[in-house]
């Protein structure tokens, strides 16, 4: 287990059982509301919540692809803790790169960031393999 994954059952465990809002504006421009306790990660609320965004996840916050490239308001961006140098090498291989890009794996729910909006590239790139889900597809 990894820090990251260490920290966000720790902070779920240890933190009240109040829900936070995440909007997720989906590749199609629909938005996808959904709620996750403190310390859940991004990729657990759109796995948790059934939320239907293709490939999205794909290698299960292993860090092994940048299927959960997320874009960030930068209010929130600016909040969130370092990027390590794992999500760093994730990241340099997604398509639609931004100032404001992590990966959702490595994002935990805090108090803070209730209501944010988070928006899915229009393409995603899986590291993995030479996958290409975008909405033209």
């Amino acid at each position: 287990m990894d820090a990251q994954t260490s920290y966000c059952l720790v902070y779920r465990t240890c933190d009240s059982e109040d829900k936070i809002t995440v909007h997720f504006i989906n590749r199609d421009g629909d938005k996808l509301t959904a709620k996750g306790k403190p310390g859940d990660s991004l990729l657990d609320v759109v796995v948790d919540n059934n939320l239907d965004i293709d490939g999205f996840g794909a290698c299960e916050g292993t860090l092994a692809c940048s299927t959960c490239h997320l874009i960030f308001e930068d209010h929130i961006f600016e909040k969130l803790d370092a990027i390590t140098d794992e999500e760093m090498d994730m990241l340099d291989l997604a398509y639609g790169l931004t100032e404001t890009s992590r990966l959702g794996c490595q994002i935990c729910l805090k108090k803070s960031m209730n209501d944010m909006t988070v928006r899915v590239p229009e393409t995603v790139a899986d590291a993995r393999q030479s996958v290409d889900m975008s909405k033209n597809s």
